[in-house]
């Protein structure tokens, strides 16, 4: 399938209502409107094609780039490509669920995420916190350095309530996924996330809203959630 019918595709897909909805969240045009799932069917024809999918994410158009996340070899790019497109992720919905997802997937996904997380910029910081969070919770615990992971939840407890927006958003939720899904350290993100308490998120337009990762934790456990992991990242 070629990047034109790729995109005729898309575009045929796309509903009013949703790209109302990505647009309220930060989006803006060039987009469709598709929705996640109507994607999976184009995907399965294609499968990976690392070529279409920089085309794809080249155009600027959110679906497009959203898209390309999913057929990308995560293999295949390097951190220069990854930098790449957290140059062209203008907002959250590409950082830390298309460009972070897809650095997950890859052999060098914590060294990429490290240099984001001290990069200093929102979403890049945003993005390196999301990548450990759908790191750990796809692979095996014994695939991480306990005393790394350790060392993490210490930055967040000491610079959450300082970070910028949606990093505190990505490391609030860093907190509670080593809480459930990392079983080294689940006792010591229960009580680094005791500690913190609620984080205030401010919201541009909207009212501030609040995030309690021990409380979203307790709430996991008490379901039987604990060690939970993915069996997929990427749609």
């Amino acid at each position: 399938m070629d990047f034109e019918t790729v995109m005729r595709e898309l575009e045929a897909l796309g509903k009013e209502r949703t790209k109302k909805r990505y647009l309220s969240n930060g989006a803006h045009e060039p987009l469709f409107g598709v929705a996640i799932g109507a994607m999976k069917p184009i995907a399965k024809k294609i499968k990976i094609d690392q070529r279409l999918a920089e085309e794809l994410y080249a155009t600027g158009n959110y679906d497009a780039m959203y898209f390309a996340g999913i057929i990308a070899d995560p293999n295949a790019m390097t951190q220069s490509d990854y930098d790449r497109w957290m140059d062209g992720a203008y907002f959250f919905m590409l950082s830390d669920y298309v460009v972070a997802v897809t650095l997950s997937e890859s052999d060098i996904a914590q060294e990429v995420a490290d240099n984001w997380i001290a990069s200093g910029e929102e979403l890049k910081m945003s993005a390196g916190w999301s990548c450990y969070c759908w790191l750990l919770g796809n692979r095996r615990d014994g695939e991480f350095s306990e005393s790394k992971i350790s060392d993490m939840l210490d930055t967040v407890k000491n610079t959450i309530h300082d970070a910028p927006e949606r990093t505190k958003s990505a490391m609030n939720n860093f907190l509670y996924t080593v809480g459930i899904s990392y079983i080294p350290l689940n006792t010591k993100a229960i009580e680094t996330a005791a500690e913190i308490g609620a984080v205030e998120i401010k919201g541009a337009e909207k009212k501030s809203s609040f995030l309690n990762a021990y409380e979203s934790i307790q709430k996991d456990m008490d379901k039987g959630r604990l060690g939970f992991k993915r069996k997929y990242v990427r749609c």
